[in-house]
């Protein structure tokens, strides 16, 4: 479980995005920061069981990705993060097929998959789906999933890729450039004893994706 002050600080952190009142608070955010850890912690081996390509006795710290904004090349100046991301794969600091908890208050979700991968993974993603498209397919028509997750098609081309037919039956899958499949988290279940459970259930049923694309990227 987590602390109801924890999405309390998180809330407030959006309605007072600015530096000052984050010093001044900078307890509270510690407090909310080990709160979080310890979830985390308890995540990794929970996880590891399920997705034996993770290591059980993985540093929480590595998972839990920072506050602060790098706001550099970006129109938002707000420093700070209205939200706690935990990422959860086989590399630290990588972009691969893994698992994410996102924890913001109204709009929490957990998601499973591999968000805008590079050129020439996205090909080897697209060369795996049209080889074994009735694998992908009996994977995201599973009903667990289909129930619970959705697959991501906002990150798509417009016209079918370079090599593909546009008149594929399946030409809207290989058309997609980030394969994520999300499931929305209420407030409320952060605040229950069996929350592990229902997030390892969760991250159970979006593996098989996972697998799938990472596979696709190592072959």
């Amino acid at each position: 479980m987590l602390k109801k002050e924890t999405l309390n600080f998180i809330k407030e952190v959006a309605e007072n995005n600015n530096r000052e009142w984050f010093a001044e608070n900078k307890s509270r955010y510690e407090e909310a920061k080990t709160d979080v850890l310890a979830l985390v912690a308890s995540i990794i081996p929970e996880l590891a069981k399920v997705d034996p390509a993770l290591s059980a006795e993985a540093d929480p710290k590595k998972s839990l990705m920072r506050i602060y904004r790098d706001v550099r090349f970006s129109k938002n100046k707000d420093p700070y993060k209205t939200n706690f991301g935990i990422w959860f794969s086989t590399k630290k600091g990588s972009n691969e097929p893994g698992y994410y908890l996102h924890i913001q208050p109204g709009s929490s979700f957990l998601a499973g998959g591999y968000w805008m991968p590079e050129a020439p993974h996205l090909k080897l993603i697209r060369q795996e789906i049209d080889y074994n498209v009735e694998d992908f397919k009996e994977i995201i028509n599973n009903k667990d999933f289909k129930d619970n997750f959705k697959l991501g098609v906002g990150n798509s081309l417009k016209n079918a890729p370079k090599g593909y037919d546009p008149t594929d039956p399946n030409i809207e899958f290989l058309k997609l450039k980030s394969f994520e499949a999300t499931m929305a988290l209420s407030d409320a279940e952060f605040f229950k004893p069996n929350l592990i459970n229902k997030l390892i259930s969760s991250f159970q049923t979006v593996q098989p994706l996972v697998v799938f694309l990472r596979n696709a990227i190592n072959q």
